[in-house]
């Protein structure tokens, strides 16, 4: 008896999926809930495990397309996995005729017609010739005939010839690869973000040398007490919170003609994932302390590296931050994650020299980038938040205090 697995629904917006890989293949014996296929949506990779035990017979290929209840696979109950045959022995090569060696190359002499007089040797020899033809007897060479004859021209040095060592070409190898669904799904966002936003970028920079001293002097009792590393992450979001309250339309949206105010904070923060880049959301991050915070980028992030995202846990969001500067990126123009209007991008910290108090001092500085709709958001707005951003990260006390 066998029984048909289904694409199961992943989500509402969801209406088909593609086949990324199989995990078992076909023929193979499988145990109930072992996972034998991966689903790949426009938002999330996802587990297709076996609904009971038999043989997995294959109706899907990979990279097919499959909308949501279409036949993936068979599974016949009670079947034994199929032996696999054996390879037949291989013939031994027959051994090549012996080739017939080809017949020895005729050898050709040539002899001079006739032999010179001693006399005509000796002259022949001084002018470099080794004969002429003669006019004496028999065709003898005499003496008139070498006195006549010309001397042998000198042969031209030959000039050593150069070999012309041409390098070896590299691999011009290509491949062409099918775009995943996710990878489609994340170009056509951008690029709608990109035609249908009025997208600018405010630039600032900031003195992280605070925050570092209090990671430096709290960062073992933190890890000790709540299990988590502190990290920079924890500050910029609590940044971005306090900045919202005073700077609400940055944390807002456009609908139709509508704008959409929000009286919370979804933090999404951008992760580099196998498959590709995933937002994943950081709930109610203006009500988290820095140790929730830091707890909530792990899981996230671990998930992401792992492909266990769901849904709902991409789904939201009202302001991005991404962090380019763990991949080394002194300064960016990050893109909207839409709906949202603004993104902060973080970049890496380069100790530089600035203009303190009337010194010039080295310290470890971080260029931040706020790039924003200016459909919602006036410059007014946009410079404020992020003057705010940084006036808070250079005093974390204040982060604190809220103040």
């Amino acid at each position: 008896m066998s029984l048909t697995i289904k694409v199961p629904p992943v989500g509402e917006s969801i209406t088909e999926v593609v086949l990324s890989r199989w995990i078992k293949q076909d023929g193979d014996f499988v145990e109930m809930d072992e996972i034998i296929a991966e689903l790949e949506s426009d938002k999330a990779t996802f587990e297709l495990t076996a609904e009971k035990a038999g043989v997995l017979k294959t109706v899907a290929k990979e990279g097919d397309t499959l909308a949501i209840g279409a036949p993936v696979c068979t599974i016949e109950e009670g079947a034994a996995a199929p032996a696999a045959p054996k390879a037949a022995p291989e013939a031994a090569p027959a051994a090549a005729p012996l080739e017939k060696s080809a017949p020895a190359e005729q050898k050709t002499s040539s002899y001079a017609a006739g032999a010179p007089s001693p006399a005509a040797a000796k002259i022949l020899a001084e002018k470099g010739l080794d004969t002429v033809a003669g006019t004496g007897v028999g065709g003898r060479v005499t003496k008139e005939d070498a006195l006549k004859a010309a001397p042998a021209a000198k042969a031209a040095p030959v000039a050593p010839t150069k070999t012309t060592v041409s390098a070896p070409a590299g691999a011009r190898a290509e491949r062409r690869e099918k775009m995943s669904s996710l990878r489609k799904t994340v170009a056509k966002r951008l690029v709608a973000v990109k035609n249908e936003t009025a997208m600018l970028t405010t630039f600032n920079e900031v003195d992280m040398q605070p925050i570092m001293d209090i990671r430096a002097k709290y960062k073992d009792k933190f890890k000790d007490k709540f299990g988590v590393g502190l990290g920079f992450m924890s500050f910029f979001t609590k940044a971005v919170c306090e900045a919202l309250r005073e700077f609400p339309a940055v944390n807002a949206r456009i609908e139709g003609e509508e704008i959409v105010y929000s009286d919370f904070v979804d933090v999404s923060i951008a992760v580099s994932a196998p498959k590709g880049l995933v937002v994943p959301v950081i709930r109610n991050a203006d009500g988290l302390s820095l140790a929730q915070i830091e707890q909530a980028v792990v899981d996230l992030a671990t998930k992401a590296r792992d492909n266990k995202l769901a849904i709902d846990e991409m789904t939201g969001g009202t302001f991005t931050i991404t962090n380019g500067g763990v991949f080394g990126s002194m300064m960016s123009t990050p893109i909207i994650n839409a709906p949202q209007s603004a993104i902060l991008g973080m970049h890496n910290i380069v100790e530089r020299p600035v203009a303190m108090n009337g010194q010039v001092v080295i310290r470890p500085m971080m260029y931040v980038a706020l790039s924003y709709d200016h459909r919602i958001i006036d410059g007014r707005e946009s410079v404020g938040f992020l003057v705010r951003v940084k006036q808070l990260l250079e005093d974390p006390a204040r982060l604190l205090l809220g103040v």
